[in-house]
């Protein structure tokens, strides 16, 4: 048997750049295969319903609760220090426009790249080291027809509405903090006329779409390279979930340069 020539220094090196380039080129290819398909049947109206409901419905309860509680923090720490300083008028458009702006969005996708993407990914990675996708393949089926298009379109479509629950959720949490602080509703409901704008409300949402999609072609392209059985599995699942998130945050920066800037 001929024995494995050990990697050289060189290897270990370039190994970093190799695989963020092969990510970056998977995901491209992915994506561009994800748009021609769209538009081309046949169409997997089943299966994309199914993931709506799995990625938006299925996920609300936990995007409520983990909202009502940011907001809820949120509100507790301020409130106390503005009412110190005559400030009480400021709480509510402090809470509403973090939650609206940033923390609404950002903690849907966080909990849908955890919940949904994760199990996304598992789902395809087992199809992968099953040779189900090489079937489908054999069948003259389009893997990224069947499989990608319709998380795609789901995660794409129900972001924004998650993102709009948790911005709600979220507010009456601080306004429940914040009114248990002293500040009355009528002046918690005056300050988010005062400094909330409809814009607040739409551009988070503008957000989420793109972290649905990232989301969404991750998991599908960790999937789709799994190797190595039950272990290739669990690694796909964890580079989901870590890669999704980082990305998250990039992404929500890039956005939030571009939607508000320095407003």
């Amino acid at each position: 048997m001929a024995s494995r020539s050990p990697a050289s220094p060189l290897d270990s090196l370039t190994a970093p750049l190799v695989n963020t380039l092969t990510f970056v080129g998977e995901s491209a290819i992915l994506i561009g295969g994800t748009f021609r398909r769209l538009f081309t049947p046949p169409y997997e109206f089943k299966e994309t319903i199914n993931q709506m409901a799995f990625i938006g419905a299925a996920s609300v309860p936990l995007v409520i609760l983990t909202n009502f509680f940011s907001g809820a923090v949120l509100a507790l720490y301020p409130t106390g220090f503005l009412l110190k300083f005559g400030g009480g008028a400021f709480v509510g458009g402090t809470v509403a426009m973090s939650m609206t702006r940033e923390i609404g969005p950002v903690l849907a996708g966080l909990m849908v790249a955890a919940r949904c993407g994760s199990s996304m990914a598992a789902q395809i990675a087992q199809m992968q080291v099953t040779e189900q996708v090489d079937a489908l393949r054999m069948l003259s089926v389009d893997p990224v027809n069947y499989i990608v298009v319709p998380r795609v379109i789901a995660a794409v479509t129900m972001m924004p509405i998650l993102a709009l629950v948790g911005m709600y959720a979220g507010t009456v949490g601080g306004w429940l903090v914040a009114l248990s602080g002293g500040v009355p509703t009528g002046t918690f409901v005056q300050s988010l006329q005062q400094f909330l704008t409809p814009w607040d409300f739409l551009g988070g949402m503008l957000k989420t779409p793109f972290f649905g999609l990232t989301i969404a072609v991750i998991a599908c392209q960790q999937g789709f390279r799994t190797t190595h059985g039950a272990v290739g599995v669990g690694r796909a699942t964890t580079n989901t979930v870590v890669l999704s998130m980082v990305l998250l945050y990039v992404l929500n920066y890039v956005l939030a340069a571009i939607f508000f800037g320095f407003k």
